[in-house]
């Protein structure tokens, strides 16, 4: 389905600009930017893939991943095709990459209706980059509120501020992921992205929007690991983001044109929980490593476990109410308010 775009302006000779993504790109008559899926038709911008679905599936919020935003709670993830960048990397590259459109149109109102006949909390935009998509998530997260769900953005960051400004009132978080801690020459080289400014702009004005920020950052051995970077990162996100806000370093499995690569090592990985820490980050995380101790949530000021995790799923909760510590009453940062319908896994306490 083709729906005319939102973020795009028309220049001269026929051309027009897009600019739902820092790429900015300026499209000839006939031709399409590099996500494939915004085009120029007739002189305006277009989104040739609205509502066309290539991956629907229920998760557990935590696998986005949200610690922090309404944890223990089931989403519904819907995805389209193509993206903005060029990842060698990608879990999702048989969407992603793909250059032609391919899936099932599902309008806003079925995808709400769906989720609700799943009894899930909330709808993801997800498994491809949503900035891409942007008219067709604003439209699912209108019909979505109106039916109590909350939305959320699973995203790269690579955004215009125009585009989180639209987003404003209508999606209620979002994770922002970095790939090797936003170096800048692994970005280049890796995910063909010149610059990450885009992201930390993206980030403040999602600050600034009142949106709920959480941040993942893929540790890739040889290529993405500098503890430099991570430094610099974690630095920025503490000063300008806040220190409360999440961080999930994230273990990199093989994958696409990267096959060759090994696994990050848990060592690695804790070696940036540990800068992260060092920087004044208070709710750091590491991801995609079942069973290690920096999947739970501690708190940030007796440190004592407030919600002990097994992998993506919930095990123990030991918040009280207004979700304050039950060993020392402070106040963890959780946003959303806590629904009574959490599946745990194991409901014996930890303290």
């Amino acid at each position: 389905m083709i729906k005319k775009a939102i973020l795009g302006r028309t220049l001269g000779d026929g051309k027009v600009e897009c600019y739902a993504c820092a790429r900015r790109c300026k499209i000839p008559q006939g031709s399409h930017g590099f996500c494939f899926v915004r085009q120029n038709i007739g002189g305006e911008l277009a989104l040739v893939n609205y509502g066309v679905l290539s991956a629907i599936q229920i998760d557990p919020i935590e696998k986005k991943p949200f610690n922090h935003f309404m944890p223990g709670t089931y989403v519904l993830g819907i995805g389209t095709s193509s993206c903005n960048w060029g990842c060698q990397f990608c879990q999702n590259h048989n969407i992603s990459r793909a250059k032609e459109i391919d899936g099932c149109y599902v309008s806003p109102e079925d995808i709400v209706r769906r989720a609700i006949e799943c009894d899930v909390k909330g709808i993801a935009f997800t498994y491809n980059e949503p900035a891409i998509f942007v008219e067709y998530a604003l439209d699912v997260a209108r019909v979505a509120h109106k039916e109590g769900l909350f939305t959320m953005f699973i995203t790269n960051g690579y955004m215009t501020t125009d585009a989180v400004q639209e987003m404003r009132g209508l999606i209620d978080a979002a994770v922002v992921n970095f790939k090797g801690n936003g170096d800048e020459k692994f970005s280049n080289k890796f995910e063909a992205v010149t610059s990450n400014e885009p992201i930390k702009e993206a980030l403040l004005e999602m600050k600034r929007s009142g949106m709920h920020i959480e941040i993942t950052d893929l540790i890739i051995p040889q290529v993405g690991e500098s503890l430099r970077a991570c430094d610099s990162l974690t630095k920025w996100i503490a000063d300008n983001i806040g220190a409360y806000t999440p961080i999930h370093f994230t273990q990199f499995h093989p994958d696409y044109r990267m096959l060759n690569y090994p696994q990050t090592a848990y060592k690695t990985l804790k070696l940036h929980y540990d800068i992260a820490r060092k920087n004044g980050l208070r709710y750091v995380y590491i991801g995609n490593v079942a069973g290690n101790p920096h999947e739970n949530t501690y708190c940030h000021s007796c440190g004592a476990i407030a919600i002990k995790r097994d992998g993506v799923y919930l095990s123990a909760w030991n918040l009280g109410v207004d979700d304050r510590c039950k060993k020392c009453n402070s106040k963890i940062p959780i946003s959303g308010c806590r629904e009574t319908n959490i599946i745990f896994k194991d409901i014996t306490s930890v303290y």
